[in-house]
């Protein structure tokens, strides 16, 4: 009997797997938290394929699965403060896509900005560069031969000093 039900719940999950898939990456945006999502799904349902009450709707009941463990797992990142890290290697720094129009202290502080970027050590300064000009994580971590953690933490690393020197030389400045 039990084998029966679970057979009846691998049949099912595999009708729906395509909708269970694209609702994952719907919820996720790439496709490596969505596979991950999916499989979480996939091994709760299975699981707790008992809890499953015959003659209901399974896709719904799946689907709420998938929904409740996303929302678990974002409210964990987000307790953590680390959601912009956990994110997929496709993640954009700045991008710079966006165009505005300033006045000329603006420019003055780009330069400065570009001054304070140009005086980090080459291990910073290149992957927090090529995140800045668009690369993916793990285009500049191939591109450099560095493993993708090594790249994440040099960028960040890399930012948090750009962010101290900047508020250092704009503390000196207001005193």
């Amino acid at each position: 009997m039990v084998a029966a039900i679970q057979n009846q719940i691998y049949d099912q999950l595999d009708a729906i797997s395509h909708s269970l898939r694209a609702f994952s990456l719907k919820l996720t945006g790439n496709n490596v938290d969505a596979e991950d999502l999916y499989q979480d799904t996939a091994l709760r349902i299975i699981n707790n394929a008992d809890k499953f009450r015959p003659n209901t709707n399974f896709k719904a009941w799946a689907v709420t699965i998938m929904r409740n463990i996303f929302i678990n797992n974002y409210r964990k990142k987000m307790r953590r403060g680390v959601l912009l890290d956990q994110t997929p290697n496709n993640y954009y720094i700045n991008s710079g896509d966006v165009v505005v129009d300033n006045d000329g202290e603006h420019n003055v502080a780009y330069n400065e900005l570009m001054k304070m970027v140009a005086s980090l050590p080459d291990d910073f300064r290149v992957p927090f560069w090529m995140a800045h000009q668009g690369y993916k994580y793990d285009e500049i971590a191939q591109q450099l031969e560095a493993p993708l953690g090594t790249i994440k933490s040099r960028i960040f690393f890399a930012r948090k000093k750009l962010q101290r020197m900047y508020e250092e030389r704009h503390r000196e400045a207001r005193a």
